[in-house]
């Protein structure tokens, strides 16, 4: 069977998860939370301490920065003047880790952020929130199955291993949503060469 057969079968089999069975998976074989972890080649995610200590971004050869918790409230106030002299490429959205905030808006200017980033080689990313754990994950699980067709769960369980990550429920739920829309597509992309044939 060819990989592709083998990712269209997988793709039959899979199922979206309730939010109960997600938050139960998140925390199993989790890691122990640190401030910053590498979660991806060149992209971390970390947490205020890490946006905000210039020599540990300067010694992670930090070049662009995603800010998830901007705003007034619960957030991490840096933007592109705290960063100035550093030559870093700053883009901040102002979010809030609550179950009711629509995070979803989102996804996809952030997904293609960090694709653009990460094009180049050179570059290397800090996606972060107040704790690293909830709205910076979220918007890089949302890069994971975007760009990276990973399905919700193929992309927790790639993140957990390297990071402690705990989305609210509310942004599971979103989550939950895009994964069963990107499924949806794919799954109608792969039966569509079959039925031009049938034309």
């Amino acid at each position: 069977m060819t990989s592709q057969g083998r990712t269209e079968a997988s793709e039959e089999e899979y199922f979206t998860p309730n939010g109960y069975e997600l938050e139960k998976h998140l925390t199993h074989g989790s890691v122990a939370y640190t401030h910053v972890n590498e979660v991806w080649p060149n992209v971390y995610i970390g947490n205020e301490e890490t946006a905000r200590d210039r020599h540990k971004l300067k010694s992670l050869g930090i070049t662009h920065i995603l800010n998830a918790a901007e705003g007034e409230w619960n957030s991490v106030d840096t933007g592109p003047e705290y960063y100035k002299d550093m030559n870093v490429d700053y883009y901040g959205i102002t979010a809030e880790d609550t179950t009711t905030f629509n995070l979803s808006q989102y996804f996809c200017t952030t997904a293609e952020y960090i694709h653009q980033t990460l094009v180049n080689p050179q570059n290397k990313m800090l996606i972060h929130c107040v704790m690293g754990r909830s709205r910076s994950a979220t918007l890089f699980l949302a890069y994971l199955m975007i760009h990276e067709s990973m399905t919700l769960v193929d992309a927790i369980d790639h993140v957990k291993r390297r990071r402690r990550i705990i989305p609210n429920w509310g942004f599971l739920k979103q989550l939950r949503e895009l994964d069963i829309s990107l499924l949806e597509q794919r799954r109608a992309q792969n039966t569509q060469p079959q039925e031009t044939q049938d034309m």
